[in-house]
């Protein structure tokens, strides 16, 4: 989400100084058949271009990095932008009555724009491909469907290095179950029928789904979507020209086939990306602030009971991705090696351990998880990307992997250090409830909401509601 805010941030200026270079080229002095006659002045009108190309681009879907493969698509999208933009540009100029503006300068304005716009994007696709052929910046696809489609759509993806994408397995057709299905036929592995990509879900990494079904079971298609859509996946769907184009679907052609992309959370992109930047700004300036509480905590840690300072353990982050998460260390140093010896006697119900006399736990440690100062490194994993500051709590993977189908839409969302259940019913006693919560602010998420979250998060601590 940064990469797409900067992306814009960079669009907007690369505007501004398109713009007064143009301006300055046009309207040198000594030109007689040039003049500007709009009543604002020049960099007032690069600043309102700026905004104008950016919002434009946005709005096309153009700040989708993983939307589109190739750049002829990229480059029949930015064309529509400049129609949208031009259009907008001369309509403006209609209603506020500025019909001398020079038509030289804005055809020059709308040639120069979207070329270099065009050639920025190519140089990101450049760099993008460096890293994926490095093994870098990787993701994951699942292929709906065992066939001939699925096998050669499967095969034309891996061959392209510059995507990044690594094909996983297959799904089989609930139909197809009933007959074996030839090994030779299918050069990947088969994860299950289409009955189980909830539980394949489960089991692995998956960022995308290709839908490479056969017209008798195109049936499926609106379920896998819909399924997808739950955890943020992206669906690919190669298909016949002649079908009909699958509403928010971006397409092109690659490799000989037509492939309909539907990308979710589109809606949110630029808040996604706002609260990324405001997590990174948030979390760096309270490292900074309470730098002498985090030296303070740890040199009295390794005084009192020893090292290590930190606990370090595996979480289930974004979309089942398992990350390192930070801790000040609250119990004895081989808690995770008696964990089977207190497994049984958690006091929350359901995909979750939480034990309040838990006898592992130091007496330091019970007034670090009292006033929540055992999380502050987390602070580390905000700053990394892994976390963020409000959101569902990460689960080890232990827990992660008792999820009900439904548990699973958790894992659409960047976890965070706090989050609603734990403002509203942290001390409730079934994990249902608070997944309840954590869905409930996927469904609601706003800047504003995770800001009163913030800002209840300190009461909730101080009245030990917390943690």
């Amino acid at each position: 989400m940064a990469l797409r805010l900067l992306l814009g941030l960079a669009d907007g200026v690369l505007a501004f100084l398109v713009f007064l270079t143009v301006s300055a080229v046009r309207f040198q002095e000594g030109d007689p058949t040039a003049k500007w006659s709009v009543g604002v002045e020049v960099p007032i009108a690069a600043t309102l271009f700026s905004i104008t190309w950016v919002v434009v681009l946005w709005s096309m879907g153009l700040y989708r990095l993983r939307a589109r493969w190739s750049l002829r698509a990229e480059a029949r999208d930015i064309a529509r932008a400049t129609v949208l933009a031009v259009a907008l540009t001369l309509s403006t100029l209609f209603i506020f009555h500025q019909d001398d503006v020079s038509r030289v300068f804005l055809a020059i304005l709308f040639i120069v724009q979207p070329a270099l716009t065009l050639a920025g994007r190519a140089l990101l696709r450049s760099w993008f491909s460096t890293l994926r052929r490095r093994g870098l910046n990787t993701t994951y696809m699942l292929i709906a469907g065992t066939g001939k489609l699925a096998q050669s759509f499967a095969d034309s993806v891996e061959s392209r290095p510059a995507l990044g994408i690594r094909v996983i397995g297959h799904l089989t057709v609930p139909t197809q179950t009933r007959r074996p299905i030839d090994e030779h036929q299918v050069s990947r592995p088969i994860l299950g029928s289409i009955d189980d990509m909830g539980a394949v879900f489960r089991k692995g990494i998956i960022d995308e789904v290709a839908v490479c079904l056969p017209p008798s079971s195109q049936s499926y298609l609106e379920p896998i979507i819909a399924m997808a859509a739950d955890e943020g996946k992206t669906v690919r769907v190669p298909s016949d020209p002649d079908q009909e184009v699958l509403a928010f679907a971006v397409q092109e052609e690659f490799e000989g086939f037509v492939v309909r992309s539907v990308v979710h959370d589109t809606r949110r992109e630029l808040e996604l990306a706002i609260k990324r930047v405001l997590d990174f700004a948030g979390a760096a300036a309270a490292l900074v602030v309470l730098s002498p509480l985090l030296i303070v905590t740890a040199v009295v840690i390794r005084l009192k009971e020893g090292p290590p300072v930190l606990f370090r353990q595996t979480r289930v982050g974004l979309h089942g991705r398992t990350f390192t998460i930070y801790k000040f260390r609250t119990m004895v140093p081989n808690a995770e090696e008696r964990y089977e010896e207190v497994a049984d006697k958690s006091d929350t119900r359901g995909a979750a351990f939480k034990m309040h006399h838990d006898p592992r736990v130091t007496g330091l440690g019970r007034f670090l998880r009292r006033s929540s100062i055992d999380e502050l490194p987390q602070l580390l994993n905000v700053l990394s990307g892994d976390m963020s500051l409000v959101g569902p709590r990460p689960a080890p993977p232990r827990e992660v992997d008792q999820y009900d189908i439904w548990h699973r839409r958790r894992l659409s969302m960047r976890p965070g250090m706090t989050g609603l259940w734990q403002v509203n019913a942290a001390l409730d006693e079934h994990f249902d409830k608070r997944a309840e919560l954590d869905l409930r602010y996927i469904d609601q998420w706003s800047l504003l909401l995770d800001l009163g979250i913030l800002a209840r998060t300190v009461p909730a601590i101080l009245t030990r509601q917390g943690h």
